[in-house]
């Protein structure tokens, strides 16, 4: 094997990977130490940030507080929240609100100028913060990315893929990554993982076509411990088009009062739940699959709740309907399912800290145990916008007293261009939507495994997200397999009850499980 030395070094004491919510956090909080952001897209695109329309959870209503919302939070988590985590992101919402309104954030107001609160599912209380009705996630990025670019602090690495962890002496030292400049080792004192979900790796999404799993696979290869990736959340109501990724119909229409109906005007949600359409998304998604599935259309109808209110009060979901030719003010919304948001991820401690000495991870590339079994809508901005600022806090705390070899990870294998193969990850997604979907079985998850395993032999592996993509795909559908019940939006129609002895968190290990799930 010939080794080569890198075609750039960049050092600095903190390296962030990812350039949504969670990384520019980071980044804002550990300047003016040296920074750099490497962004796949441009910064400030190409994160599921931007696309997320619901809000922001915070208790900030008169009648609302801290603790009512971890209630709600540990309600729909399937007994597996970590308390203490839960306890931190719910009592910390309101200053994060109040730190973003400091920086220029627009959120919407009521007419005596207060913070306008919306109610979305499960919350037991009015407590969602939007920008623009169905624009919060686009606000709040736009404005981290304009206070990165006017402070000049933090180096931005653009259209750079971040291809693997460079490990040393059993500490993470920095990130190998490939730009136009080449083969770059981006050395550092600390490495943060903020890289989003894995969305991509199911053939129907919301998510933005990067999100491939790119920090949890690079986490993988370099032996970081894992937890819960069998929980896939999927929104209930993305539109129903040929479009990709999928338009989200934010979970606020329901909030309003929307309701799901089939093709012949049935609202089947009343049989389904208490809350109806306000029940947790794991239920609400099951119930719209098993309509589908049965060969009944599903639609969401606002035209009573918002009706002509459309154009101001949700934008972009009018925007995104009036596009696929469908008007929202006068008739229901066909929707489906869609791959939404990863519960699992890097296993952290309550400061953000991985297994591995050197490597911190936040947002959605983590797994914080606030989410338990089933994420609470309208928490995970709030998760990557508190968990930002601690991992930043904590880096500041420890970046000064780690000393980085300038011998060290300076040459690498011989790396080709990452190579991209579109057909091959259009079958990884189909065998993940049909058998690692929302409903699974230990004969789908079984096959599935093997069909991911076929492809990985006619694969060569290269750098890149068809490598991750794959890597991602074997390790949820591992984790499904292995979890023999039913918990949040983990569903097994094999082990379709929840059971007392799996009220723990399953962990990955560098070890392989193939031969332990399939026992």
């Amino acid at each position: 094997m010939t080794v080569r030395r890198f075609d750039e070094v960049v050092d600095s004491d903190v390296l962030v990977v990812g350039g949504g919510i969670a990384g520019m956090t980071v980044a804002l909080g550990v300047a003016p130490h040296s920074v750099n952001l490497i962004s796949k897209l441009q910064l400030g695109y190409g994160s599921s940030s931007r696309l997320a329309q619901g809000g922001v959870a915070a208790a900030l209503g008169k009648e609302d507080s801290p603790d009512l919302h971890a209630q709600d939070t540990l309600a729909v988590g399937g007994g597996l929240c970590d308390p203490r985590v839960v306890d931190i992101i719910t009592r910390e919402g309101p200053r994060q609100i109040h730190k973003l309104v400091d920086l220029g954030a627009r959120f919407d107001s009521d007419s005596s100028g207060e913070i306008h609160l919306g109610r979305e599912a499960a919350h037991s209380r009015r407590r969602i913060v939007h920008a623009n009705g169905d624009s919060t996630g686009a606000e709040i990025v736009t404005v981290l990315t304009d206070t990165i670019r006017e402070r000049g602090r933090v180096g931005v690495m653009e259209d750079c893929f971040a291809a693997d962890l460079a490990v040393a002496n059993g500490r993470v030292v920095g990130v190998i990554a490939y730009g136009e400049r080449g083969w770059i080792l981006c050395r550092a004192r600390a490495t943060v993982l903020a890289t989003g979900g894995i969305g991509s790796v199911f053939a129907f999404t919301t998510n933005p076509p990067e999100a491939t799993g790119d920090g949890l696979a690079m986490a993988a290869r370099a032996g970081v411990q894992l937890s819960d990736l069998e929980f896939v959340q999927f929104h209930p109501t993305a539109l129903a088009c040929k479009q990709s990724p999928m338009p989200l119909l934010t979970e606020a229409l329901r909030g309003e009062g929307a309701v799901l109906i089939d093709e012949s005007g049935h609202r089947f949600m009343l049989e389904e739940h208490p809350l109806a359409e306000l029940a947790p998304r794991d239920i609400v998604s099951r119930a719209i699959w098993r309509q589908l599935q049965e060969g009944r259309k599903v639609l969401l109808d606002a035209t009573d709740v918002v009706g002509s209110r459309f154009p101001d009060r949700f934008p972009t979901v009018f925007r995104l309907c009036t596009e696929n030719g469908l008007d929202p003010r006068t008739e229901p919304i066909p929707v489906s399912p869609a791959a939404h948001y990863h519960i699992g991820g890097v296993v952290t401690d309550m400061r953000g800290r991985s297994s591995m000495p050197g490597l911190w991870a936040c947002g959605e590339t983590a797994a914080t145990r606030v989410h338990g079994a089933n994420r609470l809508a309208s928490n995970s901005l709030l998760e990557a916008l508190v968990f930002g600022s601690h991992v930043a806090e904590d880096v500041l705390l420890r970046v000064q007293s780690v000393e980085i070899s300038p011998e060290e990870s300076l040459v690498e294998t011989d790396f080709q261009k990452p190579a991209e193969n579109e057909e091959l990850k259009n079958q990884v997604r189909a065998i993940m939507w049909d058998k690692v979907g929302l409903i699974r079985d230990e004969t789908a998850l079984s096959n599935a495994l093997q069909e991911l395993d076929d492809l990985k032999e006619s694969f060569e592996s290269f750098p890149g997200e068809t490598n991750n993509i794959l890597t991602v795909a074997e390790l949820v559908t591992l984790a499904a397999l292995r979890r023999k019940e039913s918990r949040g939006v983990h569903f097994r129609s094999d082990y379709p009850e929840s059971d007392r002895g799996w009220d723990r968190h399953l962990y990955h290990e560098p070890a392989p499980w193939v031969e332990h799930a399939l026992a």
